[in-house]
């Protein structure tokens, strides 16, 4: 690979010709004038007469039924009271369609194992009553949280009743 000089400077000496002759002048920047630069700013004032009556707010629909369904020791059927608050909640939920979470729990008594089976038997017992009232099943998740998540601590009868329950969020 033996490349001449005059090989290589023929098109160096042309690619600089170009270059050459396409620069281009200076300019001269005492010449230009360029005229006023501030911005103007126009003030928009605006009349609002009675903006509650333009404005309407949506409020998102409420539910005032109980969310939170309490058990009997070692049962997962449903109280006479929990079903009438459940009614309420179907029909809510039948206008206004949205995912829910069924949270079960149980109080210390019992195993771990056993307390996460019994949390989840009460949920689904709610899920299912819910179902019979036309709640879709797929809007409807299952969880136990067995005794993890007490509502009340103590070991007392109070104490106890207020953690066999299933929340609905």
């Amino acid at each position: 690979m033996n490349i001449s000089a005059t090989k290589l400077g023929l098109p160096v000496l042309c690619l600089s010709a170009i270059l050459a002759g396409c620069s281009s002048s200076p300019v001269d920047e005492t010449t230009s004038s360029i005229e006023d630069t501030t911005v103007q700013t126009a003030t928009v004032e605006m009349e609002v007469e009675n903006t509650a009556a333009m404005v309407e707010e949506v409020a998102e629909p409420t539910n005032s039924a109980d969310t939170v369904f309490y058990f009997a020791f070692d049962k997962a059927v449903l109280s006479d009271e929990s079903r009438a608050a459940l009614i309420e909640n179907a029909q809510f939920l039948m206008s206004n369609p949205r995912a829910i979470r069924l949270e079960g729990h149980a109080d210390e008594r019992g195993t771990r194992e056993y307390n996460m089976a019994l949390g989840e038997r009460r949920a689904n017992a709610v899920k299912d009553f819910m179902v019979l009232q036309g709640v879709s099943d797929a809007m409807i998740e299952v969880v136990s949280y067995g005794e993890e998540r007490a509502a009340s601590f103590g070991s007392s009868a109070a104490a106890w009743s207020m953690n066999r329950r299933v929340e609905l969020k």
